[in-house]
């Protein structure tokens, strides 16, 4: 099983919902965030930053520039980084945010995995 976070807007890039840290980045350069969660959000980011890498690849094309259509999803054991994210979620719904899990055993054609997430372009009938 595959974790996802979002919110119902909508990425301009993709067209696909959102996601939390973009979520709460757009707080932030709005500067709507209150301190603590300034400060929650920057431990958050902090620890995702040493305790997830950054997906190598997020196309099957391995041509130079190919559009990057992958959406990465949490595999459900990774519980430490799921409750980060439930953290993220804190932030957003302080601030009118809706957001929700969402979870699939389909999340499309892998192109990237590790120990705890997966990057894939979503099959046509993936919820996103």
């Amino acid at each position: 099983m595959y974790v996802r976070f979002i919110i119902h807007g909508l990425d301009e890039d993709s067209g696909r919902r959102q996601g939390l840290f973009q979520a709460v980045s757009n707080l932030e350069h709005e500067g709507a965030l209150l301190p603590y969660e300034q400060a929650l959000y920057d431990d958050v980011y902090q620890w995702f930053r040493h305790n997830l890498k950054k997906p190598t690849s997020f196309s099957k094309s391995s041509k130079r520039g190919a559009r990057a259509a992958a959406i990465s999803w949490f595999k459900d054991t990774a519980k430490d980084h799921i409750q980060k994210m439930r953290e993220m979620a804190f932030i957003l719904e302080a601030h009118g945010t809706t957001t929700v899990m969402i979870q699939t055993e389909k999340p499309g054609y892998i192109v990237y995995e590790d120990e705890f997430q997966v990057a894939a372009e979503p099959y046509a009938d993936t919820v996103t």
